[in-house]
């Protein structure tokens, strides 16, 4: 099967967690893959770059993980050739007290991509059924209702010309706990580590509660999840990389054509240059 579609979760799935893998890899050749994945990132680059200047689509990454997922190695690799000028990365955390005093999406929305662009939310507005129903952050009655208002919201920007594509990168626990471990040791990675992660880590089987019910509920025909095993990085990389390419080349955009006729305009560019 197509890795851009074999993660893909079907429609009207009850999603369990501990059936889908988080390893995934047996078979598949690294420096096959890692080849790929490099032409990916060119065509995606080039393919970005045609959605620019077209101006008509725009497309939206939602990346969701437990932490240590991930999800920012995963953008930089995926999204490392592209024109920074039409991709905005956008990290959505716990919210502040002003966030909490209006509607939970009024964060989401000036967020969201302009035609002609690409969003990546590195964790997103489903925070507000996930961190805001595990840790309490805001009463059961409301969370609950917050499910039918995301995929309104999702509905409407499809609506708008806006594509949207939601990936979980699926960690096992061991895998998790290695990851938290390199971050203790290695120098280089101590900045990564907050206490927040042990307290998470803590709550384990209650986040994969609420992103089973995340997954499930908010899995539509407009826009459907992802589960990608996410163990090893290379070949989680490698999947996103093929989901985000096969995307955009579903939109197929192209330059548009231009507003002037190239020829007359070289030669008045000529005459000028006689002057």
């Amino acid at each position: 099967m197509d890795a851009s579609t074999k993660y893909r979760v079907g429609i009207g799935d009850r999603v369990d967690l501990s059936q889908w893998k988080t390893d995934d890899a047996d078979g598949v050749e690294r420096a096959v893959v890692e080849a790929r994945t490099e032409e990916n990132a060119l065509i995606i680059a080039d393919l970005q770059h045609k959605l620019y200047a077209q101006h008509e689509r725009s497309v939206l990454f939602v990346l969701q993980a437990m932490d240590a997922g991930g999800k920012d190695s995963t953008i930089r690799r995926v999204f490392g050739r592209v024109n920074p000028q039409g991709v905005q990365v956008k990290s959505f955390k716990r919210p502040t007290e002003d966030e909490l005093a209006h509607d939970f999406l009024w964060r989401v929305h000036q967020h969201t991509p302009r035609r002609g662009h690409i969003a990546l939310f590195n964790r997103s507005h489903y925070e507000d059924v996930l961190v805001a129903r595990v840790e309490g952050i805001v009463p059961e009655e409301r969370w609950r209702k917050r499910y039918e208002v995301i995929n309104g919201f999702e509905q409407g920007l499809v609506n708008g010309g806006t594509e949207i594509v939601k990936i979980y990168l699926h960690l096992s626990k061991d895998r998790q706990r290695e990851k938290l471990s390199e971050r203790l040791t290695d120098p280089a990675k101590n900045w990564k580590f907050e206490s927040g992660d042990l307290e998470t880590r803590q709550k384990w089987d209650q986040y994969m509660n609420a992103y089973e019910d995340a997954i499930s509920i908010c899995n539509t025909e407009h826009a459907q999840w992802h589960i990608v095993p996410t163990n090893r990085k290379w070949y989680r990389v490698w999947v996103v990389s093929e989901i985000v390419r096969a995307t955009l080349e579903g939109i197929a955009p192209a330059f548009p054509e231009p507003k002037l006729d190239p020829v007359a305009a070289m030669k008045l560019l000529e005459q000028m240059n006689g002057d």
